[in-house]
């Protein structure tokens, strides 16, 4: 099979069993469902519960730097370790949690294929002991704007149509059937619909039946029918950005695109704008 643009961006299970507990390894467990590490986990994992350590509050962002280099340093990470990543949902969180370390430019980043389902299927082993490390000074690079897309330069981009715009929430989240997820009401907007000019992209069109990614051959197919290409700039978004992070990763990391930006504001912002074009 032909390897994927970055193959160093993704790990299989056989990986992760063998080195989670290596020095120059940290592993995170990021999930949709958070109350899943306490039911066990990687030995050696350390949990993250997305909505307490990976967003601000009451601000509405993800962690600025200073925050990102405290949620490191506590976990033992330096700039010359190897971040591994799994979760729940064919690591939606997990892929959100890449994103934002390239954000911050952690180089070494691998996500692991399947996640945490692939890992509970195989009958690997789960523990539920919580691990601790020696604190590190971890100092995190500049924001790579280049990866994000706020609101106006969404808009932006929607009023010139010099972008591709594309919508990885399910066909009827895209139609404005559903606001928002039927197992998740509880992050919604005021309006439903699509960005207008956005092509309806499912994320999960980028999985395979055993959860692991689809080959290099079947991804370009997938994206490229519905006008995805190298050559222009893609603006990806969900309803709160870890869809579409995932999205970002497979067009980034396995296909090799340049130019996609994350829109992590998505729908629960776009759709409660004032004036903001939306199509159903």
């Amino acid at each position: 099979m032909p390897a994927y643009a970055r193959p160093d961006a993704l790990v299989e299970t056989d990986w992760l069993a063998a080195h989670a507990r290596d020095a120059g390894v940290r592993v995170f467990e990021v999930d949709v469902d958070t109350a899943s590490y306490g039911q066990g986990h990687v030995s050696g994992a350390i949990g993250l519960d997305w909505r307490k350590d990976l967003q601000q509050h009451p601000v509405r962002d993800v962690l600025d730097q200073r925050q990102l280099e405290e949620l490191l340093s506590r976990s033992g990470v330096t700039r010359d370790t190897t971040i591994a990543i799994y979760g729940d949902n064919n690591n939606w969180f997990a892929a959100w949690f890449f994103w934002l370390l390239k954000y911050y430019g952690h180089e070494r980043v691998v996500l692991v294929n399947g996640g945490r389902a692939k890992w509970v299927a195989e009958g690997r082993e789960l523990t539920n002991e919580s691990p601790s490390y020696q604190r590190t000074e971890y100092r995190a690079g500049q924001p790579n704007r280049a990866i994000r897309a706020l609101r106006d330069e969404v808009l932006e981009r929607v009023m010139h149509r010099d972008a591709t715009l594309i919508d990885v929430r399910s066909p009827k989240e895209y139609s404005g059937e559903l606001i928002a997820p039927e197992n998740l009401p509880q992050e919604g907007a005021q309006r439903a619909g699509h960005i207008a000019g956005a092509a309806n992209v499912p994320w999960a069109s980028a999985v395979a039946e055993d959860g692991r990614f689809k080959a290099p051959g079947d991804l370009r197919r997938v994206y490229e029918s519905a006008g995805v290409t190298p050559d222009r700039e893609v603006v990806a978004y969900c309803r709160i950005g870890e869809r579409s992070a995932h999205t970002w990763f497979v067009l980034t990391q396995l296909l090799g695109h340049e130019h996609v930006r994350n829109y992590d504001g998505s729908w629960t912002e776009w759709g409660s704008l004032i004036g903001a074009p939306i199509e159903r």
